[in-house]
């Protein structure tokens, strides 16, 4: 640093104002003196070229340089190199520790420590064995029960169809042999009416073309002998005025047995159609016709009084 210049901690950069003189170059009036300081450098830095190529063989030595700054610094302290670390020594190997050998009781122990193991092992293995034969036995048991229980209900369902099928071959036999023996009855019947028309020959009109014996209509005089029956049966507390007159329509039965009747046209006096229905329920029976059959139905019509 130049002894011209100051420094004012107030005013750090005016006092550090270097003067104009301190800073232009030296006049080169001698030109010798400028040769001499031209070859010098080169020489310099020809010996630095040939001690630069030996930097593979040899540390370059330190330079040091001290530099001049405008404002003053204190340069850092060198760091040191660390201290390098104190060699240890390995530990010494282990020494090889003989194993106690075993006494000939200690080694009969485990032999039947270990025979033990086996044993216990085996027993298992055995246990397990039997346990799945077990279990294979229970699958195949209840496998052939199933299976017997199938057999049986397709031999129950087989037998019970050819029964069905037998009941069914029965059932039409029984109904040929029941159509049979209807045909024959009738058959029988037919050639009966047959033998009897050409025995007593047949009482309908010389022009009929009939073939029965007798007129299938009740005779002349059929309608009379019925009311002839119910009329006594006809009970009134009172006399009905005038002469009405109800028409019953009677079903019976061959024998003669009344089983429905009802009035199909009503005499317009509700006493004297009750009374009529009640006589012919409290009649019951009906007398047969002269060809010994009972004409079903029928219609009778009733009056107090007979018709003039």
């Amino acid at each position: 640093m130049s002894a011209t210049s100051s420094f004012d901690p107030r005013h750090p950069l005016k006092s550090l104002t270097i003067p104009r003189d301190a800073l232009r170059p030296p006049s080169a009036d001698n030109p010798r003196l400028g040769a001499t300081l031209s070859l010098l450098a080169h020489a310099g830095l020809i010996a630095a070229l040939a001690l630069s190529v030996q930097w593979h063989t040899e540390d370059p030595a330190g330079v040091e340089a001290e530099l001049w700054a405008a404002v003053p610094e204190i340069a850092a302290p060198r760091a040191q190199a660390p201290e390098p670390a104190p060699e240890v020594a390995p530990p010494p190997p282990p020494k090889a520790v003989t194993p106690p050998q075993p006494t000939a009781a200690e080694r009969e122990a485990e032999i039947a420590i270990e025979m033990a193991k086996q044993e216990k092992l085996e027993k298992e293995r055995q246990e397990a064995l039997d346990q799945k034969a077990r279990e294979k036995r229970q699958r195949d048991e209840k496998a052939r029960k199933e299976q017997l229980q199938k057999d049986a209900e397709k031999e129950r369902l087989d037998r019970e169809k050819a029964e069905a099928k037998e009941r069914e071959k029965d059932k039409l036999a029984q109904q040929k042999q029941e159509q049979a023996a209807a045909a024959a009855r009738e058959k029988a019947r037919q050639d009966q009416l047959r033998r009897m028309n050409e025995q007593l020959g047949g009482n309908g009109a010389p022009t009929s073309t009939g073939t029965a014996a007798r007129d299938a209509g009740p005779s002349a005089n059929y309608a009379g002998r019925i009311k002839a029956r119910i009329q006594p049966n006809i009970q009134l507390l009172f006399e009905v005025p005038g002469n009405p007159q109800a028409e019953v329509r009677i079903t019976v039965m061959p024998d003669g047995t009344i089983t429905k009747w009802e009035i199909t046209k009503s005499s317009g006096v509700k006493e004297w159609d009750d009374a009529v229905l009640r006589a012919v329920e409290k009649t019951g029976v009906l007398p047969r016709d002269e060809n010994g059959r009972v004409p079903s139905p029928m219609v009778i019509t009733f009056s107090p009084r007979p018709r003039t």
